[in-house]
């Protein structure tokens, strides 16, 4: 299983698990989630893009790999991920260059482009 496979099983194990067990804090959860990603005076996938760049900065390897393709699926370009992972660098420095790695894998996968 790639590193990808594996963050992605388990986020869904993990969110099964927590439906299962009728977790009302992480219920309350998705509901700001998706009051936080709905469209509003930004559109989601301006606000994917602004997670996926924050994701670098703070390292989170799910929410890299889960908010670009949140970003990907409502229509962002490869230039715009791109784009994001670069702000989260430059906010980030040296380390979410490191956290940058996981988002170009990701892109790859995605944009199925690898150089």
């Amino acid at each position: 299983m790639s590193k990808l496979e594996e963050i992605t099983w388990q986020r869904k194990k993990s969110h099964t698990k927590l439906m299962q067990l009728d977790s009302k804090v992480y219920k309350l959860f998705l509901d700001m989630e998706n009051a936080a990603f709905s469209d509003g005076a930004l559109k989601g996938k301006l606000k994917e893009l602004i997670a996926a760049g924050i994701s670098v900065v703070i390292n989170c390897e799910s929410g890299i790999q889960y908010h670009i393709t949140r970003a990907v699926e409502k229509g962002a370009t490869q230039q715009e991920v791109l784009e994001a992972v670069e702000v989260g660098i430059e906010m980030g420095g040296g380390p979410a260059t490191v956290s940058a790695r996981l988002a170009l894998e990701v892109m790859d996968q995605l944009f199925d482009e690898t150089p």
